[in-house]
């Protein structure tokens, strides 16, 4: 029987080394790759059956690479193994299109099961993830106003520039632009939103998807 081929994508390296054992006895694992950019040239050249990913990784996080391979393979199966036990982050995943969100200390349990529902066109959420993920859904669903469409080009650049530890000097630096008109920006979407620390702002951002890590 022919055995369904896997990508690993992990900037972790003693990670997928630890993956590639635990799935060698069932699939075929076609490479391994540390960052988001080649996952999506390896997908290309490889074709494999199911991509199971990181979210966290350089140059592009795995939404973000997940988002860009639907664009020129529809049907790409990617399962994601993630530190983030958040119910955001599955539900940013499964809206991107993901098969599956796994827990990497649920890995050994869970993330063959995940690999063979994504083959079967199925979707899978780590089980003690599922009820917090409806709930999470749910409330998006509710919601009448979108924190995204709020927040301008501009602003979007400020919140990841801050996201990566950067500070007002060196956001206005990099954007070309005042250290007053960054913290203008900053002001203004703390305001909106009643939040009352770039930390609280950079995690508001992260969670309603503004931007990711």
């Amino acid at each position: 029987m022919k055995r369904a081929r896997v990508l690993l994508a992990d900037d972790h390296r003693l990670v997928a080394e630890g993956l590639k054992g635990l799935l060698a006895d069932e699939f075929e694992l076609v490479g391994i790759v540390e960052d988001g950019l080649a996952l999506l040239a390896a997908a290309k050249k490889l074709r494999p059956d199911v991509i199971v990913a990181d979210i966290t990784m350089p140059r592009l996080n795995g939404i973000e690479a997940l988002a860009r391979l639907k664009k020129s393979n529809p049907d790409a199966k990617v399962v994601f193994l993630t530190m983030h036990q958040d119910a955001s982050y599955a539900r940013r995943a499964l809206e991107a299109g993901a098969a599956a969100f796994v827990i990497k200390h649920s890995a050994p349990a869970e993330l063959v099961a995940a690999i063979h529902a994504a083959l079967k066109g199925k979707t899978f959420i780590t089980p003690a993830l599922t009820g917090d993920v409806l709930r999470d859904i749910r409330q998006q669903t509710q919601s009448k106003i979108d924190a995204r469409q709020l927040v301008t080009p501009r602003q979007r650049e400020i919140l990841q520039l801050l996201a990566q530890g950067r500070s007002a000097k060196e956001i206005a630096q990099a954007l070309s632009i005042s250290a007053r008109t960054v913290e203008f920006h900053k002001y203004q979407l703390m305001e909106a939103h009643g939040l009352h620390s770039s930390a609280e702002l950079v995690h508001f951002a992260i969670k309603q998807g503004i931007i990711t890590i």
